[in-house]
């Protein structure tokens, strides 16, 4: 089918409509975890009356293939694979298993060249592209961490056009496909810059959990590299440790 609608054809109008949304999708001229154009422009674009194309839009939410955000828009949803959350989860997960409500806000992003340290770090050329961002983390309104990311631009490169304020990293990489298998994890203690102890409503004397993460797929390619600075008055951890070949018994030490 094409991108033109058959008047008076064998489908209704907004059978039709639906499929060429669809077939876009497929095409991947509407990525996941982009947004699809309004309603409005689909039925100015057509030729169709708004409700027409709403009918449309709901059959393909209700497939579970795109997502309606309130105030945002309708954004591509996707085919989601199924993996373990047991060890390797990413914030808004782990938020709700903490029963505090995760929002994640960007605040900056740019295409840029790796160069000679994160190409290290990411195993790739240093002229090869990778996406910087970094952005704020909220529990329940609260501001708990800065994460500073770095992906190479090959693992994704329409990373640009998804809007990440919608959708965490994780689901992302479910909706291409990316297993994220293992991670490397480090741990230390900083302290932030004036500036940056603002944004996290902190003292700048006050110290903050350091985190480096190298995460992996299946393959062992390097995914992303992650560094974030947690409150530490907002977070606990804990690690379990254990003999090799013994298992752990409650109570012992």
């Amino acid at each position: 089918m094409g991108d033109e609608l058959i008047t008076n054809g064998p489908s209704p109008m907004y059978i039709q409509l639906r499929e060429i949304i669809r077939s876009r999708i497929d095409d991947g001229e509407y990525i996941p975890g982009s947004a699809i154009p309004s309603e409005s422009e689909l039925a100015q674009a057509f030729g169709l009356h708004r409700l027409t194309v709403r009918s449309a839009i709901t059959a393909l939410v209700n497939e579970g293939l795109i997502k309606p955000v309130q105030g945002k828009g309708v954004f591509v949803v996707g085919k989601k694979m199924h993996r373990d959350l047991e060890r390797l989860t990413g914030f808004r997960q782990t938020m709700r298993e903490r029963d505090a409500v995760p929002e994640t806000r960007v605040l900056f992003m740019a295409r840029r060249p790796a160069g000679l340290k994160y190409a290290r770090i990411l195993e790739i050329a240093p002229q090869d592209e990778i996406f910087a961002l970094r952005r704020l983390c909220f529990a329940s309104g609260a501001p708990v961490s800065i994460e500073d990311i770095y992906i190479p631009c090959a693992v994704l490169n329409d990373l640009d056009r998804v809007d990440l304020n919608v959708f965490s990293l994780f689901d992302i990489y479910e909706f291409n496909h990316i297993h994220l298998s293992t991670a490397w994890q480090t741990l230390s203690v900083t302290t932030l810059d004036a500036r940056d102890a603002r944004t996290l409503k902190i003292n700048p004397e006050m110290a903050v959990l350091m985190f480096d993460c190298v995460s992996r797929d299946e393959t062992g390619r390097v995914i992303e590299f992650s560094q974030s600075f947690t409150r530490s008055d907002r977070a606990s951890f804990t690690v379990h440790y254990s003999r090799a070949g013994v298992p752990h018994q409650p109570g012992e030490k």
